[in-house]
């Protein structure tokens, strides 16, 4: 018999588990309005006191993905696997990831998100490639997944429209941090894509949105229990976020890092994170032996160039100009470049990340509302990363700015940001643990 939506409210509230039908009964009357947003919200916050099983978990996850409509890849060969990020500054990994896996013969469909706070995001970076369109329809992610290999859109209206409309309640409710609702969240949207299998990248430290490794690893856990309770392959690394990823922050920039990396070039922690993820993806694809394997065809993708000419591919299909892949002046720039330089001599000793963001979005390089609007060309170049010696003088970080005024605050955010102190800090792993 089917249970009234106050009924399963007051058990969530007073700590029972919910059932599969219950949990989908419940997301199929809110997706169809007949689950009014106060209900939704009393079930939020009771989750967010109570928690779920992972057996819950899973029903939620699996009913926000069948809200909406569920792509079928069956017609391109071979398992396809995707990479997730829980964000941070300076993360451009999808960008070169999806061209290097797919080159080796692992499909890669990635639907993406947008930058919001401190976080950039995905779609904000590839919408600074001149022409390049993330609104597809499906059936045109289809083809590009077919043909091409790989294909970067943002979510639509036909998928996952229950998780859109709870984050929203969410986040109006004060209970976006909830593990299950997170992992509900996220995996609704991957699940829908047509993923056989996925990589995830929880990341922890100033700049992350899970500060302590401790609650990182607890996220990362419950997402691969929940992906493989799903019947997906999953596993996860824990990445530090003590500093930004590579040296660029900023959409242009930050493409045009990535675009290095697809020519053998660019920071090399930015390489450790990106060759680490794309070798498990090729494990999880079945196109490689070990991991060993896998990085050997990931560097020979990149060497023989077929990597980067799957990027020209993909980017000339969404509408947008390949040359941009070998030719950074197809970038937009900013009007001037400004230094902020070391005032005493010593070592870089930490780099608030989290503050950097903050300073990115001050620039327009990222959206502290979703309808913020972005300029691709603003960012930062950090010259100096931590552990490096610096003297009097020396060269921080170079801003991409449009005028004085928009430097001066970037500027004493930045200051703020970097710690330079006597001694170098110990050397820490950047990629710390693998779950699954």
């Amino acid at each position: 018999m089917k249970r009234s939506v106050p009924e399963m409210i007051a058990d969530k509230r007073n700590g029972l588990a919910l059932s599969a039908d219950d949990i989908a009964s419940l997301i199929a009357g809110f997706t169809a309005d007949s689950v009014p947003d106060y209900q939704m919200a009393a079930f939020a916050m009771a989750v967010y006191f109570r928690g779920m099983t992972r057996d819950e978990t899973v029903a939620l996850t699996l009913a926000m993905r069948d809200s909406g409509l569920v792509v079928n890849l069956d017609d391109v060969p071979g398992k396809k696997v995707d990479k997730h990020s829980t964000g941070g500054v300076g993360d451009k990994v999808s960008l070169a990831l999806a061209p290097m896996v797919a080159a080796c013969g692992v499909p890669v469909p990635m639907v993406s998100g947008r930058g919001l706070g401190h976080t950039g995001g995905t779609l904000d970076k590839l919408e600074a490639i001149p022409g390049f369109s993330v609104s597809l329809p499906i059936a045109r992610y289809r083809e590009l997944v077919r043909e091409v290999g790989t294909c970067m859109i943002g979510q639509t209206a036909e998928i996952a429209p229950a998780d859109k409309r709870f984050y929203a309640l969410r986040d109006v409710t004060a209970t976006v941090e909830s593990v299950p609702l997170i992992v509900a969240s996220i995996l609704s949207k991957k699940l829908a894509e047509g993923i056989d299998g996925l990589v995830l990248d929880v990341k922890f430290g100033s700049g992350a949105f899970m500060r302590e490794v401790d609650d990182a690893r607890t996220l990362a856990t419950a997402l691969v229990e929940v992906a493989r309770g799903a019947g997906k392959a999953c596993v996860a690394w824990l990445t530090r976020m003590d500093r930004p990823l590579g040296r660029a922050v900023g959409n242009a920039l930050e493409t045009l890092e990535a675009f290095e990396l697809l020519h053998g070039r660019g920071p090399a922690d930015l390489a450790e994170v990106t060759y680490q993820l794309g070798a498990t993806m090729l494990v999880l694809g079945g196109v490689a032996r070990d991991e060993d394997d896998a990085r050997a065809q990931l560097v020979e993708a990149v060497r023989s160039g077929r990597a980067a000419e799957v990027a020209r591919k993909m980017i000339a299909a969404q509408g947008g100009d390949p040359r941009a892949v070998d030719d950074p002046s197809r970038f937009a720039k900013a009007a001037m470049t400004v230094a902020l330089r070391a005032t005493r001599a010593g070592f870089v000793s930490a780099i608030d990340t989290r503050k950097v963001g903050v300073a990115a979005v001050v620039l327009g390089a990222g959206r502290m509302r979703t309808d913020d609007v972005i300029d691709p060309a603003v960012g930062f170049v950090f010259e100096r990363n931590v552990g490096d010696r610096v003297a009097v003088g020396d060269v921080l970080v170079t801003l991409h700015v449009q005028h004085q005024a928009q430097a001066d605050e970037a500027l004493a955010r930045l200051a703020e940001a970097i710690t330079v102190g006597d001694t170098a800090p110990a050397e820490v792993p950047l990629l710390l643990e693998r779950i699954g």
